[in-house]
């Protein structure tokens, strides 16, 4: 077979080979998406139709006009909000100390930030939930704390590779000029881990958003800090065992959507903060 045939059939494989896994992977946000546009009556008719014949908005006016549904966005977005601040402030400390300090047992303290990583959410829960009930803490400073379990971990390990990546000469040039650690971080080393900062920040805010397991426990005596993915999980019909399927999916488009585009504007901050600490220089 010539050359060229062979680089052309690579390239049209290639091509199909992206056109299937962008189809696989954007169609279930287009399932959803037409399944809020269709009537009741056209969700429930079989077989499914791939496109709607009739497109209305009464599944979004429906979600928007629930108090619960929008007092658990509120919730989310301060809950969300605090655990990825917290996230941010700890974890850029940590990355400081074990990135540019030298001290005993800053192996050990690495293995055990990443040995953290490894235990599954329900593997905690009722240690936690017992924890949290013996120290009586309000429901949103008990989702705020429970959430750094699995937002930290991931930020120090992401500043501490990006704060190695920083030139020693940096601190010794600070150093030299009287400033302190402190100075240098706030002042020399921190203005310059922004990537780390916004892709750290960006995906401790979606996983503390997405989670359910925490949340569905902590709130189930207290359904007014419901957060979104427990709302949406909690929305029953206007009859006895209907299931609403085009406002949980219109709901989940609503949650959705922003964080989609937030991703879309930061794309290249999150790239060039995932591989920056990986080259030394």
């Amino acid at each position: 077979m010539p050359k060229a045939t062979r680089k052309l059939f690579g390239s049209v494989f290639f091509y199909l080979l992206v056109i299937a896994i962008f189809i696989y992977l954007m169609f279930p946000f287009y399932w959803a998406l037409i399944s809020a546009l269709k009537p009741e009556s056209e969700l429930i008719r079989t077989p499914a139709t791939f496109f709607p014949e009739q497109i209305t908005l009464i599944n979004f006016e429906a979600v928007l006009s629930n108090p619960r549904f929008l007092r658990s966005i509120l919730n989310s977005v301060i809950v969300a909000s605090l655990a990825t601040l917290l996230s941010l402030l700890v974890g850029s400390f940590a990355g400081f100390a074990l990135g540019k300090m030298r001290f005993r047992g800053r192996t050990p303290t690495m293995y055990a930030i990443l040995a953290m990583t490894m235990f599954p959410q329900v593997a905690v829960l009722s240690g936690l939930f017992a924890v949290i009930t013996v120290l009586q803490l309000p429901v949103m400073m008990s989702l705020v704390l429970s959430y750094l379990i699995f937002t930290l971990p991931f930020t120090v390990w992401v500043m501490t590779a990006f704060f190695k990546g920083l030139p020693v000469d940096l601190l010794q040039a600070a150093q030299v000029d009287g400033a302190s650690f402190m100075q240098t971080f706030w002042h020399v080393l921190l203005p310059l881990t922004a990537p780390a900062l916004v892709t750290t920040g960006l995906l401790a805010f979606m996983g503390a958003w997405n989670e359910y397991l925490f949340a569905l426990t902590f709130t189930a005596t207290q359904p007014q800090y419901q957060t979104v993915p427990v709302a949406i999980a909690s929305l029953s019909g206007q009859f006895a065992m209907q299931e609403p399927v085009g406002e949980i999916m219109a709901a989940a488009l609503i949650v959705t959507v922003p964080l989609v585009i937030l991703v879309l504007i930061f794309q290249g901050r999150i790239v060039e903060g995932l591989t920056a600490g990986a080259v030394k220089g």
